[in-house]
């Protein structure tokens, strides 16, 4: 009962002080917020499949956790597994910012053209998750994948693209509200080509 106990204990602590592999050449975060950015990268930059691929890609940058731990991670990231345009699952975290606030390296005003307020982030998520574009006055319904309607919208959102106010979110549906239905048309054409900009796996 002594040395259960004890196992318990060690795998607590590793859950809250994630260890750390030396090798040359990797940075090792040593806090909780950096191990959770370095996952928020991981998971924008690469297609991960399943706990133990990201474990290993953990590991690769020299950060080694438990089991747990990583489990734990992906809860409060608010990590979910949607289903790619290849059939394929894979984690994806949406990203969140301050209301009215945009994110680091996202534009800031309401002016410029749709390209010029297009992210990364907006550009993958349309390749990867956007089946479908219809609008109508100035409503533009998205349709997504299963379960991936909330990581398009908040790639819109996010992008504060000008004319477009807002977007609802439901498991496979967008719904963008537009200024007006010149901007609806505008935006329809914009992300159609964004699924189009890179060949789908």
């Amino acid at each position: 009962m002594a040395l259960e106990e004890h196992d318990l204990a060690a795998d607590e602590a590793g859950a809250q002080s994630p260890r750390t592999t030396a090798r040359a050449g990797a940075s090792s975060p040593s806090t909780k917020a950096a191990r959770h950015a370095l996952i928020t990268r991981i998971l924008a930059k690469e297609r991960i499949r399943s706990q133990a691929q990201l474990r290993d890609v953990l590991a690769s940058h020299g950060v080694s956790t438990t089991q747990a731990t990583l489990s734990r991670d992906l809860v409060e990231l608010r990590a979910t597994k949607i289903r790619s345009a290849g059939g394929r699952q894979e984690y994806a975290i949406p990203e969140t910012s301050v209301p009215g606030q945009a994110p680091t390296g996202a534009p800031v005003r309401d002016d410029g053209t749709l390209a010029d307020h297009t992210t990364a982030r907006l550009t993958r998520w349309c390749a990867d998750l956007l089946v479908t574009v219809e609008w109508a006055g100035g409503q533009v319904v998205l349709r997504t994948l299963p379960g991936a309607a909330e990581l398009l919208a908040s790639a819109v959102d996010d992008a504060m693209m000008p004319g477009i106010l807002g977007c609802i979110a439901g498991d496979n549906t967008v719904l963008v509200i537009t200024r007006s239905e010149e901007i609806s048309a505008e935006v329809s054409g914009h992300l159609l080509a964004l699924a189009d900009s890179r060949p789908r796996l």
